[in-house]
């Protein structure tokens, strides 16, 4: 009998895998790293929201402005 470890493994392989074809693909790849770079200003916004909910100094809030816009200008 196989284990949930093993299928689980297998699975991820599968999915790797697939990961590593796809990425081969240039427009799948700008896409995917377009939603992912969407996905961490989103984050990194919500972060920076709960700090201002939180009441943190201005000093930190200016600080993470700084950060996000260090990230988007890298991008």
């Amino acid at each position: 009998m196989t284990s949930p470890k093993s299928i689980r493994k297998f699975k991820m392989s599968i999915a790797e895998d697939y990961l590593k074809k796809q990425l081969s693909s240039d427009e799948f790849r700008h896409a995917f790293l377009e939603e992912k770079v969407k996905l961490d200003i989103e984050y990194q916004l919500e972060e920076l929201k709960r700090d201002i909910q939180s009441c943190k100094s201005p000093e930190e809030l200016i600080k993470k402005v700084d950060s996000i816009e260090q990230y988007v200008m890298s991008v």
